[in-house]
C-alpha cells in the first residue's frame, strides 16, 4: 500500500481517551482570531493544535454474561470522547507525549489535558 496525503495516518491507532495533535506554529491565529499569547507558549505550560486522530473514548466495564450466541466484539462500548478531528484543542503540556511521525511532532494527549475546543461548524 502507498501511502498517501489522505492515509498516511490510516494505519495508526489511538488508544483510549487519547488525541494525536499537530501542533500550530507560535505565531499561527485561527480564522476566527484565536491564538495563545508568546509569554504562555514560551513557558511551555500551554500549547495548541489541531487535532489529527481520536482514540474511540473511555470504556465502559461490561458485566460477563453467560450468552453464547452474542458476538464478541460488541461486549466492549465506549463513551465517546468530546474533541473530534479538526478540532483545534488548548491543550497542557504536562500531560502531553511529544512524538516524531515521518518527520513531523506531533503531541499524544490524553483528554483530560484538553482546556479547550475550537470546531469550525454553523451555529
Amino acid at each position: 500500500m502507498r501511502i498517501t496525503a489522505e492515509n498516511r495516518f490510516k494505519k495508526l491507532v489511538v488508544i483510549g481517551d487519547r488525541i494525536l495533535i499537530k501542533p500550530t506554529k507560535p505565531d499561527e491565529k485561527t480564522a476566527s482570531g484565536l491564538y495563545l499569547p508568546p509569554g504562555v507558549q514560551e513557558k511551555e505550560k500551554v500549547q495548541q493544535g489541531y487535532v489529527i486522530k481520536t482514540g474511540p473514548g473511555y470504556a465502559i466495564p461490561v458485566a460477563i454474561e453467560e450468552e453464547p450466541w452474542k458476538n464478541e466484539e460488541d461486549q466492549v462500548k465506549y463513551v465517546p470522547l468530546q474533541a473530534k478531528e479538526g478540532d483545534l484543542a488548548i491543550f497542557l503540556m504536562s500531560g502531553a507525549t511529544e512524538v516524531m511521525y515521518e518527520d513531523e511532532k506531533y503531541f499524544i494527549v490524553p483528554q483530560g489535558a484538553i482546556l479547550m475546543l475550537e470546531r469550525e461548524e454553523d451555529l
